[in-house]
């Protein structure tokens, strides 16, 4: 008698197979009729608490700037408290009834658990909690001397998302609220130089997608991966590595994000494009590896002939 896993393996793709391809349109027509209804009937944020890490800049100043206009009530975060004033006077001005800021580096514990008991003590509730801060230090992986320099990484985009989390869900639950996490492409899409950076954000995908199944329907769960945004960490990495590629204002992935968020989505990719690599990685992942192993080698070959 064959094993059981060698009869599953005959028998699951030969049921899973067929069903998936005749049950296609069914589930196309149905996410259709779900984005449609989710879309009439978006959540009002209006006087609803927000709470932004990351907010001085970048993807998170702007998503404060696109509650602010839909009159939610923000509580900003961030570790540079002048900037962060800046974005909440702004934020006022746009139609946000009430703005606090929080000085806070998520790479502390303390401070995660801080942060969200400033922002629930003072609006009494949560509604929104939008994790998005993140650092990025590109580099290739044999070129790293010690692997501690890289640690900040993971503690801050992948244990800051953590903890920060974790203090927040008893006020998500109590308000029915939503997470919203802005994660990347590059959790999926490998690209060189991006190997912490590319970990942390698969890390915080898988975190969230277990989160999703143990929440149900009490918490919701957008998972955002934006593609090249103009912000301060893009403007960091080193132009050969995004001469091919368009990059996206921050202004309109902020206002996809937020009416993602509100209309209940689970997923985003900005800009839409992206999804194209998504798919060839999943059906071809050598192509991938191939094509992006391509750009490394001229990459080094261009350094080699400037040095010589």
């Amino acid at each position: 008698m064959a094993p059981p896993h060698r009869v599953a393996n005959i028998v699951v793709p030969t049921v899973v197979l067929p069903s998936l391809i005749l049950s296609l349109p069914l589930i196309l027509v149905s996410k259709i009729l779900k984005r449609a209804k989710r879309s009439i009937f978006s959540e009002k944020i209006a006087g609803k608490v927000v709470l932004i890490t990351g907010a001085s800049s970048g993807i998170g100043e702007h998503l404060a700037y696109e509650y602010a206009r839909r009159g939610a009530r923000l509580a900003l975060v961030a570790r540079r408290e002048d900037r962060l004033r800046e974005v909440a006077n702004k934020a006022r001005t746009l139609g946000s009834p009430d703005v606090i800021t929080i000085q806070a580096d998520i790479s502390k514990s303390e401070d995660c658990k801080r942060l969200v008991d400033e922002a629930v003590n003072h609006f009494g509730q949560l509604n929104h909690l939008v994790n998005n801060a993140g650092v990025s230090q590109p580099g290739m992986f044999e070129d790293c001397t010690q692997i501690s320099d890289y640690e900040r990484t993971m503690d801050v985009n992948f244990w800051g998302n953590v903890r920060t989390t974790h203090h927040a869900v008893p006020h998500l639950r109590k308000s029915k609220g939503r997470i919203v996490v802005i994660s990347s492409v590059m959790s999926w899409y490998p690209i060189a130089r991006s190997t912490f950076y590319s970990a942390s954000k698969a890390a915080v995908s898988a975190f969230y997608e277990t989160l999703r199944v143990e929440f149900g329907s009490d918490i919701g769960i957008t998972i955002v991966t934006p593609g090249v945004v103009d912000s301060e960490m893009t403007r960091s990495i080193d132009k050969g590595d995004l001469r091919d590629t368009p990059v996206m204002p921050t202004v309109l992935c902020a206002k996809s994000i937020v009416k993602s968020a509100c209309r209940g989505d689970s997923y985003l990719t900005e800009p839409f494009w992206m999804k194209m690599f998504y798919l060839v990685h999943l059906i071809c992942p050598e192509f991938t590896h191939w094509s992006n192993h391509r750009k490394v080698a001229a990459a080094k070959k261009a350094s080699n002939n400037k040095t010589s």
